[in-house]
């Protein structure tokens, strides 16, 4: 069985690129497409690149259950935000449980929340002194960054730490472990229900 992944993402899309990558020659788990919720959002040109079909949409379109149309013209059985900035409307929640996953960069179930992405967590864990950050991989439910954790990973926060130095720690995490346990997710999931 084939099982197609789509990528929601909002920004440069290394992750996506990197979970492309990862599934590039895989036997049975493919991502079918990527979608922006930002024109301008480079994260379409590594789409382009990588021979991935991708797909813009607005607020107005992602509010709406028909939103659910252009998702199915893919055959998507999970959704992976890499990098996706919008709460997740009930309707998708519901249309795939269990089967939308998320990153974040921080150890949840600290610095999560609405307004909390990319150097805004990073600025907060140095301003608090941490001792040491990391990714959480978590599916998502009608909160923000909520969701049942599937995996984390941490890192040292050193002394002289930028947000921009602790960022490429967490993302050579990011890229390390999202493919990586998305894959054994997928695989638990559908084998069981061979």
């Amino acid at each position: 069985m084939d099982i197609n992944l789509i990528i929601f993402a909002s920004g440069s899309g290394s992750n996506a690129e990197q979970i492309v990558n990862h599934f590039a020659n895989h036997p049975s788990i493919k991502v079918s497409a990527i979608f922006a919720n930002k024109p301008e959002a480079y994260v379409l040109e590594r789409a382009k690149n990588l021979g991935i079909p991708s797909e813009i949409f607005n607020r107005e379109e992602f509010k709406s259950s028909e939103f659910l149309n252009h998702i199915e013209k893919y055959n998507a059985h999970m959704i992976v935000l890499a990098g996706f900035l919008w709460k997740i409307p009930q309707y998708m929640i519901d249309a795939f449980p269990d089967k939308i996953i998320n990153i974040h960069p921080a150890l949840l179930p600290k610095y999560g929340g609405k307004g909390m992405f990319g150097h805004f967590v990073h600025e907060a864990v140095i301003a608090n002194n941490e001792k040491e950050s990391g990714i959480t991989i978590h599916f998502v439910n009608e909160n923000y960054d909520e969701g049942e954790h599937l995996f984390q990973a941490k890192c040292s926060v050193e002394k002289n730490d930028t947000p921009d130095t602790l960022a490429s720690r967490i993302h050579k995490l990011e890229h390390e472990h999202f493919p990586k346990v998305i894959e054994e997710y997928v695989i638990t999931l559908y084998e069981s229900n061979q």
